[in-house]
């Protein structure tokens, strides 16, 4: 196993302009590192670069200049081996539909070069939860399933690195949560998983690390748990006895503001303040308190600071 399964340097591509239009620069020498056996979000505003660079790792659309390494394959040098390393469920639920599932995926195997007495049909089906589906049009199939289908499809050349675009788009709670068990699963037998979308609690709930791309360049990429803590502030959340009429004066680095319930918010930099100043200033204030929570700073707060313009 490589230790990273995905390596991008340099990484260009521009688009032609039609007729008047300029030319639109998607990505801007992006440099990644993806490490072999994690959980990796890809995140970023529409229009950022993300789309561009899966498709050129699935081998969709031609860089314009850099390189791509997949599982240790460049794409220039080994492209036949390093597309072989890759699946992609695209977000787009594109499929015939006249085949059965079980017939698409023998189809999908049999362009991957996978011998009859190596391919995993069945096994697949039963992992993704198709069985009882397995000879019905594709046509027939419900949003859910045909979500299904797209991964199980990724699947059928035993891809060492697995891509998600926007997975859970659509689907209801229930295949929600199968969806993340089998991704887990499937990240606890050594695939390497990496996700996109725009529900930034998946994101946060599921990837060990993130890297975020803005304007075609990445702006951050950690672990979670350090992107987290990127921003200072935290704020405690006060339910006072009594409601008050006039909120109290708060020094430059504490800020309050009242909520629409009647709770006072009380934001701070820990770097320039803390709890026990906070507490003090309100009991200084008369405000006597019913309940008291505290508020950390989540993904979409740090994903806003970094890509708001």
């Amino acid at each position: 196993m490589p230790q990273n399964a995905i390596e991008i340097r340099q990484l260009t591509k521009t688009y032609r302009g039609r007729g008047a239009e300029p030319a639109k620069e998607a990505l801007k020498g992006l440099d990644l590192d993806i490490p072999a056996g994690s959980i990796f979000g890809l995140l970023g505003p529409n229009g950022a670069g993300k789309s561009t660079t899966i498709n050129i790792l699935a081998g969709l659309v031609n860089k314009t200049s850099g390189s791509v390494k997949i599982w240790g394959f460049d794409q220039d040098i080994n492209p036949r081996q390093s597309r072989a390393a890759i699946g992609v469920v695209p977000q787009e639920l594109n499929l015939d539909p006249f085949f059965s599932p079980r017939g698409a995926l023998e189809v999908q195997a049999g362009l991957y070069g996978v011998p009859k007495s190596q391919r995993r049909t069945a096994e697949i089906l039963e992992a993704v939860g198709l069985t009882d589906k397995a000879e019905a049009y594709a046509r027939t199939l419900s949003g859910g399933m045909r979500r299904r289908l797209l991964i199980a499809k990724a699947l059928v050349h035993a891809p060492q690195v697995l891509v998600l675009d926007e997975p859970t788009a659509g689907v209801d709670i229930e295949l929600r949560q199968m969806l993340w068990a089998y991704v887990r699963n499937l990240n606890a037998a050594g695939t390497t998983i990496i996700l996109t979308t725009h529900y930034l609690e998946e994101a946060q709930e599921m990837c060990d690390r993130i890297g975020i791309i803005n304007h075609g360049t990445l702006v951050a990429c950690d672990d979670t748990a350090n992107l987290l803590s990127r921003l200072d502030s935290k704020s405690l959340v006060v339910t006072p006895e009594n409601p008050v009429s006039e909120l109290p004066q708060t020094p430059p680095s504490i800020a309050v503001d009242r909520r629409k319930d009647g709770r006072l918010a009380f934001t701070y930099r820990r770097s320039d303040a803390s709890a026990e100043m906070v507490l003090d200033l309100i009991r200084s204030a008369g405000i006597h308190i019913r309940d008291v929570a505290s508020e950390e700073p989540d993904l979409e707060d740090v994903f806003l600071s970094l890509t708001s313009d």
